[in-house]
């Protein structure tokens, strides 16, 4: 199983320093690499009082400028608010930029906020969602194509120019739900699955999945996104990690995330009742042996870890820089 950053970048309350924190993320990225990480993804939310940056094709676009061989990519872009064509072609000029080295994940959305700040209907979005995919596929395939759609008409189009990866660069899909997974296995090249939810829950959401997968003649691939965070000790990572995952799922219960509609008051968030077969944290054996359990409980290719949260501003940029080198020193050469 290969390893990759997300970072959410972002520095509540008011979103003040944002460049510091951009300048952070690239040598956090920088490290990851020489650490043997794969990858590193960026989030999409718009107008965040934290300031959490709106555009992540644009910060990947200064992580590749800034590595070698690091893949970068989106996890995700909200899909039903762009229009397809234009993010085609961002698209295609990042993978040339990076000499192929960008992988587009995308989602539905599920903040009305989002949706609100283009005046797009979230009614909508699984239709929006589903044309667009089918256009960026048309607009990747070399060739000239119209498409007639409830929510999009083209006539005569050749997308120019062509993405450095053949056939294209690889769509992979946000999915917490099994309708998500089967959408992601019908019209993706990949799954994603949520970080904030439990083993057993990311399994049956990866088996729907490769049913749907391989019932449509694709082989499956499926990546997992986790909360994690490797320490000297247990100790240390609760009293590092602990706030800041407690602060991010605060908010996400407050705005109605699929994973935390079971808890009915916010005094029921404690670690103590989230941690158990959900956060990956501890030293590096105890944590090397939950990656181990996800990735034979899932077969993932991938694990994505999220180590620096958007809604809480930490843990710090010299905390996350050693639990990278930590990872990339005592869990990395043992997932191979």
């Amino acid at each position: 199983m290969k390893f990759g950053l997300y970072s959410s970048i972002a520095n509540p309350p008011r979103g003040e320093d944002l460049p510091r924190c951009v300048d952070e993320v690239i040598e956090e990225a920088q490290l990851a690499e020489q650490a043997g990480f794969d990858s590193c993804f960026f989030g999409e939310h718009h107008q965040d009082k934290d300031g959490f940056l709106p555009s992540p094709l644009i910060v990947c676009t200064a992580v590749a400028a800034s590595t070698t061989k690091l893949r970068v990519g989106t996890s995700v872009i909200l899909l039903p608010l762009h229009h397809p064509v234009r993010l085609a072609e961002d698209v295609v000029t990042l993978d040339i930029i990076s000499k192929g080295r960008v992988t587009l994940g995308v989602g539905l959305g599920y903040q009305q906020a989002d949706f609100d700040a283009f005046g797009v209907n979230m009614v909508d979005r699984v239709e929006l969602f589903e044309e667009k995919v089918q256009i960026m596929r048309e607009c990747w395939s070399g060739k000239e194509f119209s498409f007639d759609g409830k929510h999009h008409q083209i006539e005569n189009l050749r997308v120019m120019p062509d993405p450095i990866q053949q056939p294209h660069p690889p769509i992979w899909i946000g999915a917490s739900a099994r309708v998500s997974a089967r959408r992601a296995a019908n019209i993706g090249d990949a799954i994603v699955t949520t970080p904030s939810t439990t083993l057993d829950n990311t399994s049956r959401l990866i088996n729907e999945y490769k049913v749907a997968a391989e019932a449509a003649g694709k082989t499956p691939t499926s990546i997992i996104m986790r909360d994690a965070w490797v320490a000297n000790s247990r100790k240390e990572a609760e009293e590092v990690y602990g706030p800041e995952v407690l602060a991010a799922y605060r908010y996400y219960w407050k705005n109605g995330l699929r994973e935390f509609q079971s808890i009915k008051d916010e005094s029921e968030l404690t670690l103590d009742r989230i941690a158990k077969d959900r956060l990956i944290m501890g030293d590096p054996e105890e944590c090397l042996d939950e990656f181990q359990r996800w990735s034979e409980g899932t077969g993932a290719e991938s694990c994505l870890l999220r180590l620096r949260h958007a809604h809480s501003g930490g843990p710090s940029h010299a905390q996350i820089m050693k639990t990278i080198d930590l990872i990339g020193d005592r869990i990395v050469p043992y997932m191979g």
